[in-house]
């Protein structure tokens, strides 16, 4: 299936049904008085996070979605059957926003969040509200009003709790295959990655994280360049983030500091609030470094990232032997022990969940 992680779509609610100005006429009763019934209410759009969902492709070709209408009323006091309500269904971390104000309406980061999108419209009201000892015979009625609708965003952040950064080759898939049970693609050229990935780590029993993987970030990712930034939203989630670096890189003008200075600038442009996270320097590929010059050139390496960009974790490693490996995801579970849960989204401003009480048919003012 293709990953899709943004779509706008157009919710809209049901319009309520009309009230009519009806009379009873029967046979032995030829004024019997006004009974005209009331219209259903429109149904109501929700949207609920489903854990069964993996990506927006349902949104990305049907963009229009619109709960059914009210019945209208009919005579004998009978009242309009109520529309149906319309519920859609989102992967979990899906974050809901308004196109028109950008409010984030809902951030359904749980299995079974439900959120009302719009709200149906009130059914008119009959003719049988307007009766008074004044007023035997009224003709008034009321139309239903009109539902709801709104032009919406959808965006997919995955829920992980370790994110994975570096540049193209850095080794992030090797080391999520060598973690995980995850078999994300792995190739000798750049952008093997193109969409991101979930390993689950077990590191005993009953202690187990979730790591994303991305595709690797290059210089001027935040101005589109390569895959651009679009997939950094999806470490938005995470409490903490490793940086891989490429200690042998392929090319040989390539700087390793350069390299960390360059992704740490990319996340600074795309949001202050991810380059804050809490991030570990993962020196990588310590297998092709020749043993009687890897610590000189881990060391050289060390004194002049810390003079950059300050004093960090740093881990050694091997992804593909798996060295070190071990070792760093029992580090990465204490870690996580201590953190708190990662907040991403403000406070839900959006529309309220109206119950059905506020839909009591009363005459209006």
């Amino acid at each position: 299936m293709k990953f899709i992680d943004e779509a706008k779509i157009v919710v809209a609610a049901g319009d309520g049904g009309n009230g009519i100005a009806s009379f009873r006429r029967e046979k032995y009763e030829p004024e019997g008085g006004p009974d005209g019934g009331d219209g259903g209410h429109g149904g109501n759009v929700h949207v609920v996070a489903d854990r069964n969902v993996n990506t927006l492709i349902e949104y990305r070709y049907v963009r229009r979605f619109r709960a059914k209408r009210g019945e209208n009323g009919g005579s004998s006091d009978c009242y309009g059957k109520r529309g149906k309500d319309l519920t859609l269904r989102v992967p979990v971390g899906t974050l809901i926003a308004d196109v028109n104000s950008n409010e984030v309406l809902a951030d359904l980061d749980a299995d079974g969040k439900k959120v009302l999108l719009a709200r149906g419209g009130r059914g008119g009201l009959g003719n049988v509200h307007f009766k008074s000892s004044v007023n035997r015979t009224p003709r008034q009625f009321t139309r239903g009003e009109p539902g709801e609708q709104r032009d919406l965003r959808l965006e997919l952040r995955l829920l992980a709790d370790v994110g994975l950064l570096g540049l193209p080759n850095a080794g992030k898939s090797t080391l999520l295959r060598a973690v995980s049970a995850a078999r994300p693609k792995v190739a000798d050229y750049p952008f093997t990655t193109l969409e991101p990935h979930l390993g689950v780590v077990r590191v005993d029993q009953d202690r187990s994280f979730v790591i994303a993987d991305i595709p690797g970030l290059i210089d001027g990712a935040a101005e589109g360049a390569g895959l651009g930034i679009r997939f950094l939203k999806h470490l938005a989630r995470t409490r903490l983030l490793l940086h891989l670096v490429d200690l042998v890189p392929l090319d040989p003008d390539a700087d390793p500091v350069r390299d960390v200075m360059t992704v740490v600038h990319e996340l600074e442009k795309y949001d202050p609030a991810l380059a804050g996270k809490p991030r570990w320097l993962v020196l990588n590929k310590l297998d092709l470094i020749p043993e009687d010059e890897r610590e000189q050139r881990i060391t050289e390496f060390l004194l002049a990232c810390n003079a950059s960009i300050g004093e960090t974790p740093c881990f050694r490693i091997s992804a593909i032997s798996g060295q070190g490996c071990r070792e760093l995801m029992h580090k990465l579970q204490q870690a996580l022990d201590m953190l708190p849960t990662a907040v991403v989204a403000p406070t839900i401003a959006g529309p309220e969940c109206f119950s059905d009480e506020s839909f009591n048919a009363q005459p209006r003012p």
